[in-house]
């Protein structure tokens, strides 16, 4: 579908979707009828599980938003990332603004951020599949038998479409064949996991949800997993509440992940963990997840081998547990791997909250395993007022519950253009380990907390410990 100047698609939510009715929201353009969206029920923060709304549409231009609290009035509203700029007009329990197109917002009431509305303004989809179409197999809402599903995919079968409605798939983890695209339609949920073991030219694309909240912790499933493949895309979907990570990246190449937004309350529920991957390209995501929002790293399992040219922009990440963005932990401690080539850039922090001093920092680089982690870059960083952590967290260091020895090396950080808005009294830390795995090139241009320019350690609350070298600002 082509974006025209202005556009609005709202999706009907289906019969048995999990709501919440801590709000009413609606959304109109200029001066049309106002539409009310479903309010989905998403749950957030393993320390204390709790019940956060969520509501997802499609614009491009203008849109008014209108919420409105079902349980008493309003006294402050915010709505973030601050970069934005939005601000909320209140009036008794009613707040409303206008953003100027796609947008992932977070409007908390009252300083609230745990029982808070998410709202997902996607972009106009391109080029979705037509469920009329030959090579289109379209999956009717129900249950579904994972053996009949797989069974029908022929090889002239190049769409899987699951339609608007509620789908079950019996057996969980759907196995994804080389050259087939999944589409999960706006207002279809999907209980269900998906599987790329081995495979080539696949896409994993849609407005609709995947749901996970039924199954056990210890399922450990996984809303994606790409394994030993390449030329793997995943746009659009929203994730809910995944007993293990939200997707998994395992020794594959040209992997591309877009405007996926996620939620996850149980231990390990990280957002996107990539190992021995190379060429991966992450953006537009919103990850509000119970453990690291985004980790990678070298060898892990059964996957062996560097990792290298990664990014990571333009995405809003919340980690209720954990690290926002995490490297290095994991390589093939016997001979140590390469992590190199990574960059993160245009991300708003939004909570960085561990209770752990050891995982501690919204940027972090935790050189274990006889790692060598060098040439990261992050840039256009913001950072909002976290719980509890510290800012920056960078060392070689031997953690003995995951790590058989030490990492091998630090080298070549760039700090570009990061702010931090907010109090921490906990020092950002940069250490190496020994004489032998140390960390070397740091540099800081334009750090900047509270709108101070940072050009020392000690004006940033940053302890430079042994084995650290060339360390600089400007």
């Amino acid at each position: 579908m082509t974006s025209t100047p202005n556009s609005l698609i709202t999706y009907a939510a289906p019969e048995g979707a999990v709501g919440n009715s801590d709000f009413t929201v609606r959304v109109r353009q200029g001066h049309g009828e106002w539409r009310e969206l479903f309010c989905y029920n998403v749950k957030v923060d393993m320390h204390d599980v709790r019940n956060a709304s969520m509501v997802y549409f499609d614009c491009a231009g203008a849109v008014e938003v209108e919420v409105t609290k079902n349980g008493g009035e309003i006294g402050d509203a915010a709505i973030r990332p601050a970069s934005a700029g939005i601000q909320g007009v209140v009036n008794g329990n009613r707040v409303t603004f206008t953003i100027d197109g796609p947008r992932k917002l977070s409007l908390e009431v009252d300083g609230d951020r745990f029982h808070n509305l998410h709202i997902f303004a996607n972009p106009i989809e391109e080029d979705a599949p037509n469920p009329a179409d030959s090579g289109v197999f379209v999956i009717r809402s129900g249950n579904h038998h994972m053996e009949q599903l797989q069974s029908l995919i022929s090889p002239e079968i190049s769409v899987i479409y699951f339609e608007p409605g509620m789908h079950i798939l019996k057996q969980p983890q759907l196995r994804i064949p080389s050259g087939v695209t999944i589409y999960v339609a706006g207002g279809a949920v999907v209980a269900g996991a998906f599987v790329c073991d081995r495979v080539q030219d696949v896409t994993i694309r849609g407005r609709g949800i995947v749901y996970m909240s039924d199954f056990e912790k210890t399922t450990y499933y996984r809303a994606v997993e790409i394994m030993f493949s390449t030329n793997v895309a995943i746009e659009g979907l929203i994730v809910v509440d995944p007993p293990h990570y939200t997707v998994l990246i395992g020794k594959s190449e040209n992997i591309t992940i877009r405007n996926i937004k996620s939620f996850s309350t149980r231990g390990w529920s990280d957002g996107i963990d990539m190992m021995s991957s190379a060429h991966v390209d992450v953006d537009d995501v919103f990850l509000r997840t119970s453990d690291d929002c985004i980790a990678i790293y070298g060898s892990r399992w059964d996957y062996q081998g560097d990792t290298r040219d990664i990014t990571v922009r333009n995405s809003v990440l919340w980690a209720d547990v954990a690290h926002p963005m995490n490297v290095g932990g994991h390589g093939n401690h016997d001979k140590g791997d390469i992590v190199e080539n990574i960059l993160f850039e245009n991300i708003d922090v939004l909570e960085h909250h561990e209770p752990q001093p050891y995982y501690w920092g919204c940027l972090s680089i935790n050189c274990g395993d006889n790692n060598t982690v060098r040439n990261v870059t992050y840039r256009n960083i913001r950072i909002e007022q976290f719980e509890l952590g510290q800012l920056i967290d960078i060392r070689v260091l031997f953690n003995p519950k995951y790590n058989p020895c030490p990492g091998f090396r630090v080298e070549n950080i760039f700090f570009d253009n990061i702010a931090f808005n907010g109090t921490c009294d906990n020092p950002s830390v940069i250490a190496g380990f020994d004489d032998s795995r140390i960390v070397k090139g740091v540099k800081f241009r334009n750090l900047r907390i509270n709108d101070r320019h940072i050009l020392s350690p000690e004006s940033g609350n940053i302890r430079i410990g042994e084995h650290a070298y060339d360390v600089s600002f400007t």
